[in-house]
């Protein structure tokens, strides 16, 4: 039931129309002055408001701002003894859906509710859907609670209301697009385009037309005027992803972007103007990419103005279950399947891994799994082969997971941690471990580590 409330002081008037409107079918709350009225706005959700413009303690019209900051999803419509153009004009203005003349407008009344509760349904539907925008693509759709995770965090929502160009850098499927959305997203441009670009995606003449746009007869197949993505991300954000993989030619043309927002077409003379923020990412060591004649060294310095890396998986293991719990939920959703939990050897076979995919890696697991798994949890059966081969062998050669609290079951995954960080380097890793090498090779047969 459609609930509304009436602000009014007449008492004969407001107890009339709380009459008509509940013999319509909606339930009826009423309030004499603003301040009672916004109380009752703060303890009840209400889809409608009607409010005289005259109060004892105020000004419906005043009122009104108030109330639609704090409740954007309901309607006021106004009521007045003596209707004038400013004080309607000004009704309007502060969010208004209506501003009538009591007893000449009276038949217009229960109408009018109904147009604003239509109103009122798709402001919610609105609002609904921009509360989703926001979880999707602001900080909170960051997954981690570890100390490398959040300093990244942290430093990304320090710049993202800074108009400045940010350089993101880390492994392939560290997150750089998610990053990249939440800057945007948390910034002063979040209303406007976020436009995302992978440079290796494209030959040189498809990213410069791509990025830039062309004329028509530029170049064989351009039969007319293309818009670049720069124009397409004018006043909001454009993404360059694998910035690395930029044809060098075409990164002095990003450097006048950079440096004067503004660009020439393919094919034109004229020059074109932008106002846009650059976010980039990379997979390469960009320092050793210019040492090779691949980078220019003065748009490494522009990029990065703002430089924040995002880790490898295998240095934060503490936020796997955090996020296999959250790829569980979706893809169980997706599946309609009953999966509830993850068993305690599936986790630490997770955490053993070395995840050179990182988090794309890890979801794409983890979707494998639920399909395949037929219980109630994730058990390791359901993981690829070569993982359940990470499970140390028994005297008889079957595999076992260890316990998460046993001696071994520590040993053993740190000593995978640090030949994961050589690089399976095992004199260095007996070095770092300061154990001798022959104790190293016995260790790496006995707890079967790959």
């Amino acid at each position: 039931m459609n609930k509304i409330l009436i602000i009014d002081d007449e008492e004969k008037l407001r107890n009339l129309m709380a009459r008509i409107i509940s013999l319509e079918g909606f339930e009826v709350v009423q309030a004499t002055d603003c301040n009672s009225g916004l109380k009752t706005a703060e303890q009840q959700e209400f889809d409608i408001i009607l409010c005289d413009v005259k109060l004892p303690d105020g000004n419906g019209v005043e009122l009104t701002a108030i109330l639609k900051e704090k409740h954007p999803a309901t309607e006021v419509i106004l009521l007045t003894a003596y209707g004038n153009i400013p004080d309607g004009v000004q009704a309007i203005k502060n969010g208004a859906f209506d501003y009538i003349v009591k007893g000449d407008d009276n038949n217009k009344i229960i109408p009018l509710i109904h147009k604003a509760i239509e109103k009122g349904r798709l402001t919610k539907r609105i609002l609904n859907l921009e509360s989703r925008v926001d979880a999707k693509y602001s900080f909170s759709a960051v997954i981690g609670e570890s100390k490398k995770m959040q300093e990244a965090v942290n430093l990304a929502k320090k710049v993202a209301s800074v108009d400045t160009t940010v350089l993101l850098t880390g492994e392939t499927g560290t997150g750089k697009e998610v990053f990249a959305n939440a800057i945007h997203q948390s910034g002063n441009r979040k209303d406007r385009s976020f436009v995302a670009i992978n440079c290796s995606a494209f030959s040189h003449d498809l990213l410069e037309s791509e990025m830039f746009g062309h004329k028509a007869g530029a170049f064989t197949g351009a039969l007319k005027d293309k818009k670049g993505l720069f124009e397409e991300a004018d006043k909001g954000t454009i993404f360059l992803d694998e910035i690395g993989e930029m044809p060098i030619d075409l990164q002095a043309k990003l450097l006048r972007v950079i440096e004067n927002g503004e660009f020439i077409k393919v094919g034109e003379s004229k020059v074109t103007k932008v106002d846009v923020r650059i976010v980039a990412a990379t997979n390469r060591n960009l320092l050793k990419e210019i040492e090779a004649g691949h980078f220019r060294e003065d748009l490494y310095y522009r990029l990065s103005i703002f430089a924040i890396n995002l880790p490898p998986l295998r240095e934060r293991t503490s936020d796997i279950e955090l996020l296999a719990d959250n790829f569980l939920k979706t893809f169980s959703l997706k599946t309609n399947k009953k999966i509830t939990g993850i068993s305690k050897e599936f986790l630490q076979l997770l955490k053993l891994h070395n995840w050179p995919g990182n988090i794309r890696e890890l979801k794409n697991v983890l979707e494998r799994s639920v399909i395949l798994e037929n219980s109630s949890q994730l058990t390791p059966e359901s993981l690829p082969y070569e993982m359940q081969q990470l499970a140390p062998k028994t005297e008889t050669g079957a595999s076992k997971t260890l316990s998460a609290f046993s001696l071994a079951a520590a040993e053993k995954l740190h000593i995978q941690k640090v030949l994961n960080y050589t690089n399976g380097n095992k004199t260095e890793t007996a070095r770092l471990l300061n154990i001798a090498l022959t104790t190293l090779y016995r260790k790496i047969e006995e707890y079967n580590i790959g």
